[in-house]
């Protein structure tokens, strides 16, 4: 309860009202948010500001997975941390070892099992150049194991309110877009099937492309940014379609 206290604390009292000020984002879709039960919150992920946007135009809790980091810091600096990522119900999770993807996901589901919105992105990381990409197939395994509805969801304009590499770039107005519910039911017991988790994948990606407007890259964002800095990328491999997860199976 006092999570939530604070966090509604910081939302609607503190840190929302300055930011619905400044920024005056706009949103799109909120009545396919669920009012109850849990829900997979699935958004591109242009900046570091995409976590302060979305959930602000959501009457409900959203949590994330933040880096373990900032819940263990020392000094002033450390506590401040601790305090606002705890109090803001992020999960922490070490994502340096082998095992951060599975950690992440066991996070979740305790999230989804509680019946909360849990917020990931199926891209793995931050775009570096506001395209979008391919996404990782852990959102589907958790889509199938825990049943809960993917909702996408665009995030525009907040690469240029805080570009890469940068704190703050221009005052700009932010768009958030909330899709239609995704049901994967109709693959209940088939999270085992590389190839059903990698086509339900590419139709949660195509759903947040239609909102999101952007350029899609056939290729994992962590292998686009190390192509742009001049090493060489893995294997390209296929992306989403329009034609959905039954063709592409197929």
């Amino acid at each position: 309860m006092s999570t939530k206290l604070f966090y509604s604390f910081l939302k609607w009292v503190a840190i929302g009202p300055l930011l619905r000020a400044v920024f005056r984002p706009s949103y799109e879709g909120t009545e396919n948010i669920p009012r109850k039960g849990p829900a997979i919150m699935a958004s591109n992920h242009l900046s570091y500001a995409d976590w302060l946007f979305m959930p602000l135009g959501m009457k409900r809790m959203v949590r994330f997975v933040a880096k373990a980091e900032y819940f263990t810091g020392t000094g002033p600096k450390g506590f401040l941390q601790r305090v606002f990522f705890s109090g803001t119900g992020n999960v922490p999770i070490d994502r340096s070892g082998a095992t951060a993807a599975e950690g992440a996901l066991i996070a979740a589901k305790r999230v989804l099992a509680e019946g909360e919105l849990f917020g990931i992105y199926p891209e793995g990381t931050r775009s570096h150049d506001g395209k979008l990409y391919r996404g990782r197939t852990g959102i589907a395994r958790l889509a199938l194991d825990t049943g809960a509805p993917v909702i996408p969801v665009a995030v525009i304009g907040t690469d240029v309110i805080a570009p890469p590499g940068k704190k703050f770039g221009k005052l700009v107005h932010p768009r958030v877009v909330f899709g239609e519910p995704l049901d994967f039911s109709r693959y209940e017991g088939m999270a085992n099937d590389r190839y059903i988790l990698r086509a339900i994948t590419d139709e949660i990606v195509y759903e947040i492309l239609k909102l999101s407007g952007q350029e899609y890259i056939d290729m994992y964002a962590t292998e686009a940014k190390k192509l742009a800095d001049g090493e060489k990328p893995a294997k390209k491999s296929a992306g989403p379609t329009k034609t959905g997860p039954t063709k592409d199976v197929a």
